[in-house]
């Protein structure tokens, strides 16, 4: 971004929850131990999906890949939180937005992308049972999460360096709590229709794609369990898709909500805590909501701890 009056430009005030001093206090204490707990389960998920061989399976390789993602998004945004919530100084550099704005988004699509990926990968696994091997093989799993993050960061790029051109004319108080482009765009002194037009085409890739490839697969896999006779076997088919239909409805609920809420004062507050929602929150709930119910997972757990407990 640059400035109509010539003066340098060293970053932005990140006002946040500023002017609520004694709920930065909690929110510090909280978003720490939830970040830390985010660290913790994510790592988790990653090293039972290496360790136990039961799990070297698409699904597994996918929930790894979207656990990292989880894991690097909350570090991209969570330290600069907390470190703005313990002090006074609210301040990121001009350097350190780009940075976090181009992480966090690129990041951000490669999850949208990455659960367009995963519910392809339950399609082919409950309508394609006999050929599901085929399908979904090493090699193109292996393209297909690249893919995500390729992708991913590609139209964070675009997005990153629209925002970035845009004149500031000397404002540099961003009302939300790390950078992201709908306070970035408030910022502009000039009319930015035709930029969140462009901005609008750039995320068509990494939002609509995923959406649809969502829609398709889950009909096509309700098409298919109506006609399973059995009450048991539709459950132990829906089961298989629950916990990803889940996150997919949090992560995509939730960052709608924040991105078209009206601009008048109180949805900004909302937006805020919508924000720390899918920033923070769904990254630490999603290796819950992959595991509680999951026998697969709990018998790896058993048998990592068995074996490491009969190495010594």
């Amino acid at each position: 971004m640059e400035q109509k009056n010539g003066t340098s430009f060293t970053g932005f005030i990140l006002l946040g929850f500023s002017d609520r001093p004694q709920l930065e206090q909690v929110l510090f204490v909280v978003l720490l131990i939830f970040y830390v707990f985010t660290l913790l389960a994510n790592t988790a998920i990653i090293s039972l999906s290496h360790a136990d061989p039961h799990l070297h399976t698409p699904m597994y390789f996918f929930l790894s890949n979207l656990s990292f993602v989880d894991l690097c998004y909350t570090t991209s945004i969570v330290p600069q939180l907390l470190v703005n919530l313990r002090g006074s100084d609210k301040s990121i550099s001009f350097g350190g937005c780009v940075v976090q704005l181009y992480i966090s988004l690129g990041l951000g699509c490669a999850e949208c992308i990455l659960l367009g990926v995963m519910a392809l990968d339950r399609y082919a696994a409950v309508c394609k049972p006999l050929h599901y091997t085929v399908i979904m093989h090493p090699r193109l799993c292996t393209l297909m999460a690249c893919a995500s993050w390729i992708i991913g960061f590609a139209d964070s790029l675009i997005q990153t360096v629209l925002i970035f051109l845009l004149p500031l004319c000397g404002r540099n108080e961003l009302d939300h709590f790390f950078c992201e482009v709908p306070p970035l765009l408030k910022l502009a002194c000039v009319d930015t229709a035709m930029n969140e037009s462009e901005l609008f085409f750039a995320s068509v890739i990494t939002l609509f794609v995923p959406v649809a490839l969502i829609m398709f697969s889950y009909s096509q896999i309700v098409r298919a369990v109506l006609r399973i006779k059995s009450s048991a076997g539709q459950r132990k088919a829906f089961g298989t898709c629950g916990s990803h239909l889940t996150v997919v409805s949090l992560f995509y609920g939730s960052a709608l909500y924040a991105y078209l809420q009206p601009s008048n004062k109180d949805s900004k507050d909302q937006a805020k805590f919508i924000s720390l929602f899918y920033t923070i929150i769904i990254p630490m709930i999603n290796p819950l909501i992959y595991t509680l119910r999951n026998k697969e997972v709990k018998g790896a757990m058993r048998r990592v701890l068995w074996k490491d407990t009969a190495s010594r």
